[in-house]
């Protein structure tokens, strides 16, 4: 119970993380957008956010729990990712290190909501935010890819199929969720807010990219190379050999 309490606590950081990374924050903010449109409704905009949350949730529970359950259900496939997914695990957190740190820049569509969209989301009423969260959810690109798949790789050592996934979508959601209580409570402290959370958004996804950087190459040199550090009477020893 222990690992898998902390695995909770690991998904909600990862999904925090994910939530300011630049293409998951292009779709909150098209979120924020979608649920300000009607500020004098305070208990609308209040349900808004918090359906939206939902969506999230609920689609990478759905696919989080398919590719986790899946795997594990496979006694081959669980086997080698138990032996094996340090080093998988590597080459994912150098990929989506360099893609916070804009080292590696891939173009991908602009996030947003479109006119056909909004009607038919505009067109369920309230729960069209449940349904923007599903699909803002499922809209991934490279950075909020290489998110979900660390995820994956951690759930599956604790056999998490649906803790792991559900709090990852919950912190992904959590800046829409605190931008509409004060939208709800406070629409004039809307611009220092966000201005707040853009320069936080920057300092954030430097530091994250930073550390993943530092992460993947610990994971690839001791996992993939089998790098080993003895201290002997002489000094250390480095022993470094490829796992294969």
């Amino acid at each position: 119970m222990g690992e898998y309490a902390v695995g909770l606590v690991w998904a909600l950081g990862l999904g925090l993380a994910t939530s300011v990374a630049p293409c998951p924050l292009a779709t909150n903010i098209a979120a924020i957008s979608y649920i300000s449109r009607d500020l004098r409704n305070t208990r609308r905009v209040l349900l808004t956010g918090l359906l939206y949350a939902v969506g999230r949730t609920a689609a990478y529970l759905c696919l989080g729990a398919l590719i986790v359950g899946g795997l594990l259900a496979k006694e081959e496939v669980s086997s080698f990712l138990s032996d094996h997914i340090n080093a998988v695990l590597g080459p994912i957190l150098i990929l989506v290190a360099m893609l916070l740190l804009e080292m590696i820049r891939i173009g991908v569509p602009g996030v947003g909501m479109s006119d056909r969209l909004k009607q038919r989301v505009d067109a369920l009423g309230i729960w069209g935010a449940l349904v923007l969260g599903m699909l803002f959810a499922l809209a991934f690109c490279p950075t909020s890819a290489g998110f979900f798949l660390w995820l994956v790789t951690e759930a599956i050592k604790v056999e998490s199929r649906v803790g792991m996934p559900a709090v990852y979508g919950i912190g992904t959601a959590v800046p829409v969720v605190a931008f509409a209580l004060v939208l709800a409570f406070s629409a004039q402290s809307v611009g220092k807010v966000f201005n707040r959370v853009t320069q936080i958004e920057w300092w954030v996804r430097r530091i994250t990219g930073i550390l993943f950087l530092a992460l993947g190459f610990y994971f690839t040199l001791v996992h993939i190379f089998d790098l080993t550090v003895l201290r002997t009477e002489y000094g250390l020893e480095v022993s470094l050999r490829l796992w294969w």
